[in-house]
């Protein structure tokens, strides 16, 4: 039988606070990336450059593989995370993309990265990546198109060396159509890409101007992503999961578990709205409430009516939470879904400070010895 997953998005946090920023004294930043920008790099000596980079390349591939490894001490259902972009800084900048192009860095790469992969699979963690609104692959601009599929392409570089990309829909790494030539562009890009970036490349419905129709016109070439906050924003619909265009999500993974992108408009835009009403767009925009920032994820799924129509979607797809408390926010959904847990609370039973255990092969704090 096939696990419903709720997964959390790029940071682990341990207290709502951090929310706000994470010390560097804080337990937690051990499971979240460093980085770097070219401006510091470009004053420094080629050799303390580098050996800048080295020192993120290695920080950074241990926070992954301490992150995928707490992930995967967690309950089966809450084992799936999407890794930040940054954990090789500056790969395809023109300056810099020698270093990682050189044997003994590439040799690095490929032997720590498999690690994290193989602890990926052994413990049922579904991984993810989510390139930045840069990567536009429907571009009128040559120039965007070629950064766009280079920025792409370093993301598949790192799923590759984990292992995926291998099949169909083995890895998702998801980004908008985005730009003017939109699903024509979006094509003849697509007809560019390496055998693992086409097995591995999702696309999700924007909120702005590409909508779930123009997602699902791609079907035939990669899987589409339902973002139901991003179809709220532009539609106002709350879709649900008899709508046909739901089987046609379903369809465009090819037997593989869709995902789905949930989030909710922050709470202060929804100050003094009831917790039990669905929040009606056009009502809150006829009121004065800015639609962009209606789009703006909240901390905590707050509002327990749309966390009760979401629940409608688990059926079909694992949940990926867009939400500014991370693991704090998906653990809290999960257990009002399953334990009706009230999931606007700020402390997950699953994440308190006692670092429950639920394996029995975990070390301390519930952490997996996924080791190198």
């Amino acid at each position: 039988m096939t696990t419903k997953l709720v997964g959390f998005a790029c940071k682990w946090i341990d207290h709502a606070h951090q929310v706000d920023g994470i010390s560097p004294k804080d337990d937690c930043k051990r499971y979240n990336t460093g980085t770097t920008t070219v401006a510091w790099l470009n004053r420094q000596t080629r050799g303390a450059a580098e050996d800048r980079l080295w020192t993120l390349l290695k920080g950074n591939i241990e926070s992954v593989r301490l992150l995928v490894a707490r992930v995967a001490s967690l309950p089966p259902p809450l084992r799936m995370v999407r890794l930040s972009s940054d954990i090789l800084p500056v790969y395809t900048h023109a300056d810099w993309r020698y270093f990682y192009r050189q044997p003994d860095v590439i040799a690095y790469m490929e032997r720590y990265f498999a690690v994290i992969g193989d602890c990926a699979r052994a413990h049922g963690v579904r991984l993810s990546f989510h390139p930045g609104q840069f990567t536009v692959l429907g571009s009128e601009n040559p120039n965007i198109v070629e950064s766009s599929i280079e920025e792409f392409e370093y993301h598949v570089d790192m799923a590759r060396w984990m292992g995926y990309g291998r099949q169909f829909g083995d890895f998702k790494i998801n980004i908008h159509i985005s730009g003017k030539r939109g699903p024509q562009g979006f094509r003849l890009a697509y007809n560019r890409l390496t055998p693992e970036a086409r097995n591995t490349i999702t696309v999700e419905n924007e909120e702005n101007t590409w909508g779930l129709d123009d997602c699902l016109s791609l079907m035939d070439i990669c899987p589409t992503v339902l973002d139901v906050h991003h179809h709220y924003c532009k539609t106002g619909e709350y879709i649900e999961s008899t709508d046909p265009r739901i089987q046609m999500v379903i369809d465009s993974w090819r037997g593989r578990r869709p995902v789905i992108h949930y989030s909710q408009s922050r709470e202060e835009y929804l100050a003094g709205h009831p917790s039990d009403k669905l929040p009606n767009r056009d009502i809150l925009i006829a009121g004065g409430t800015n639609k962009q920032k209606l789009r703006a994820h909240s901390d905590f799924f707050h509002n327990v009516a749309m966390n009760q129509w979401m629940q409608q979607h688990w059926q079909w797809g694992d949940i990926m939470c867009e939400s500014k408390a991370k693991n704090l926010a998906s653990t809290l959904l999960y257990e009002s879904w399953t334990t009706r847990r009230d999931s606007s609370s700020s402390v997950p039973s699953s994440v308190a400070p006692d670092c429950h255990s639920y394996d029995e092969r975990e070390s301390s704090c519930g952490v997996l010895d996924c080791s190198f």
